[in-house]
Parts: structure tokens; C-alpha cells; sequence
């Protein structure tokens, strides 16, 4: 596994947590920065991490209403809490991230559908992102 590929992953954690528990996301941001200086071997992947998680909450509003936008009468409400984290990654890599290649950023999310969420979370999250990756300027 590619250490960016490790930092999306961290970055889902992050945001999965404190979507789960209600929490801030520089909260669950602080504790993994604790982890991530107590463990080395983390360190690799926790500065893209890092970026991921910042640059969603910078850009938020804009990332949750192009889901709403593009979801086709799915709320974000209504989304399994995993697919909402992947997409908010996605959508950042894609629209905020030109060192990620549209395609690379909507794979990955995909792939991460496929591993930690429903049968059906693939396609949704391949869908909606490729649209908007048709709107953003190419990586």
C-alpha cells in the first residue's frame, strides 16, 4: 500500500470518527496527531493526512452541498457515514488537490467503497464523483 494511499485512509479514519462520534474534527484530528508523533512509522503517511483533512474542513460547505448537488435525492443524512468521509476526500482530491490526477482520486475512493462500505457504495461513489470530475479543470 503507497504511503498516499495510507494518508486517505488515516484521512477517512479521522473523519469517519468524528462523524461517528459527534465529535469536532480537530479533535479527532489532535488525537491522531498524538498517535502519529508516538509512532514513527506514521509519520510517512500523516502529513498527506494532514493536507486531506484540512482541506475538507476548509472547503466543507462546498464539498457537502456538491454531494447534495450530484447525490440525486440521497442527503447526506441519509448516506451511510463512510460513503459521506470518502466522498469529501474524493471531492477534495479532485477539486482541490493538482497533484492527483482525477482518475487516481476517484479509484481510490472507490476502491475504499468497495472495502469498508455497501455493495452498492462503488457505483454510488464512481458516479458522483466522475460527474463532478466532468466539471472540475483537469489535473
Amino acid at each position: 500500500m503507497s504511503a498516499r494511499t495510507k494518508a486517505r485512509k488515516r484521512a477517512l479514519d479521522i473523519l469517519y470518527a468524528a462523524d461517528v462520534r459527534q465529535t469536532t474534527i480537530p479533535e479527532s484530528l489532535a488525537v491522531e496527531a498524538e498517535r502519529a508523533a508516538n509512532e514513527p512509522a506514521r509519520m510517512a503517511s500523516w502529513l498527506y493526512a494532514r493536507d486531506i483533512v484540512d482541506g475538507v474542513v476548509e472547503h466543507r460547505e462546498e464539498i457537502d452541498e456538491l454531494i447534495e448537488t450530484y447525490s440525486q435525492g440521497w442527503s447526506l443524512a441519509r448516506m451511510p457515514t463512510v460513503d459521506r468521509a470518502i466522498l469529501r476526500i474524493g471531492i477534495w482530491e479532485i477539486l482541490f488537490n493538482d497533484a492527483v490526477p482525477h482518475a487516481v482520486a476517484i479509484d481510490e475512493a472507490v476502491e475504499s467503497a468497495k472495502i469498508l462500505s455497501t455493495d452498492d457504495s462503488a457505483g454510488f461513489v464512481n458516479g458522483l464523483l466522475g460527474r463532478i470530475a466532468q466539471t472540475a479543470p483537469s489535473a
